[in-house]
């Protein structure tokens, strides 16, 4: 199979994911779950004329210069992308986010299949304090979790949501592009990192000269970069984007660390004043097996949160967030709780999911202790 095969394979099977990686076959993943496609395990020649096959020759450059490229990748037609899923057409055709990198064993290259559908917000499902979080003038708002749990999904569904109710300039910031917004009411514009711009900071900068009235930055992954992104929030631009923390409450710490000590308290009342919402999310197995579902936690900036930043109580967010419901706010274990009620996801699922576990059955037990007074 060539690349083109490789994918459509993937995607006609619900593969998130396809890897490449020498001495293994060609694995994707679904649900979740890697599984191999049946072939011979890759030579290191088969894995480099693959992964070469797709690559400019500006990107092969990189690979020898940097040992690792992240690039977008779309292929086949219209009538090829009817025959996988209409979930993966994205005009005509299909698209990936791809990574390639040299290991131990040689080169290898990871693809994730971009569907071409935005979800709106309820499918994800998401509260509806996540879609109020879309209709802020201003502010910081983050999507937070480990890689591959849809931070870049939920994101999509929050700009796709601001295209539908408002009329703005929206300018996203990614490496690579990976949804293509369709801009219905709002005037969208769509960078990437190494093709239209050096960095994300230097496209951050770039942009506030652009007229923005939302910003998407696919990554806040170095200190230039979030000091950029405050300023823009601090000066009347709506900004949205990721970092890889596991909950609200270590967000919060995680953006003041990046900057020297001397500066810590300067930048929580930057932070403070800006924050509107964080969100934390992880992926689940749906109860049926059909795809997977997000449990997301979410934190939305009060006037008692901001000063527990201000003050440097941190370690004080998560009980705001647990007992601020009235405020569209819920804990990664009162959203399990939701999903359980609703026969989403199993009581294995919740349970090992769980930050704290007595709130759910051990699997094969009867009734969530946590859920009986709710």
């Amino acid at each position: 199979m060539d690349i083109d095969e490789l994918l459509r394979y993937a995607a006609k099977y619900g593969g998130s994911d396809l890897h490449l990686t020498v001495g293994n076959p060609p694995i994707i993943r679904v649900n979740g779950r890697l599984k191999k496609i049946p072939g011979p395990a890759l030579t290191q020649e088969d894995a480099r004329a693959l992964v070469f096959s797709i690559l400019t020759d500006e990107q092969r450059a990189a690979v020898d210069r940097r040992r690792e490229v992240d690039l977008s990748y779309t292929w086949g037609t219209a009538r090829e992308a009817a025959e996988v899923s209409l979930e993966y057409v994205t005009a005509e055709r299909i698209r990936a986010r791809v990574n390639v990198f040299l290991d131990l064993t040689g080169l290898g290259a990871a693809f994730r299949i971009i569907p071409a559908r935005i979800k709106p917000l309820e499918e994800l499902p998401a509260p509806e304090s996540v879609a109020e979080l879309t209709r802020r003038e201003a502010g910081l708002v983050l999507v937070t979790g480990p890689t591959g749990c849809g931070k870049s999904t939920t994101l999509a569904s929050m700009i796709d949501r601001i295209d539908q109710e408002r009329s703005a300039r929206i300018i996203t910031i990614e490496d690579p592009i990976e949804y293509i917004f369709q801009g219905r009411n709002c005037l969208i514009s769509q960078r990437e990192i190494g093709t239209h711009s050096r960095s994300f900071a230097a496209a951050l900068r770039a942009c506030l000269r652009e007229d923005p009235d939302v910003l998407l930055v696919g990554e806040m992954r170095d200190l230039e970069t979030i000091r950029l992104a405050l300023t823009a929030a601090e000066t009347g631009h709506l900004v949205l984007s990721t970092l890889h923390t596991n909950s609200v409450a270590q967000t919060v710490d995680r953006v003041i660390d990046v900057f020297p000590a001397d500066q810590h308290e300067y930048v929580r009342q930057i932070f403070a004043n800006v924050i509107q919402g964080i969100i934390s999310q992880k992926l689940l197995l749906r109860r049926d097996g059909r795809g997977r579902v997000a449990a997301m936690e979410v934190l939305v900036a009060t006037p008692a949160v901001r000063n527990l930043v201000r003050e440097s109580r941190s370690h004080q967010v998560f009980s705001s967030v647990q007992t601020g419901s009235e405020h569209g706010m819920q804990t990664n274990d009162q959203s399990l709780a939701t999903l359980l009620r609703a026969g989403v996801i199993s009581d294995e699922t919740a349970w090992a999911a769980a930050t704290d576990k007595r709130m759910f059955p051990r699997p094969g037990a009867q009734e969530p202790a946590g859920l009986e007074s709710e």
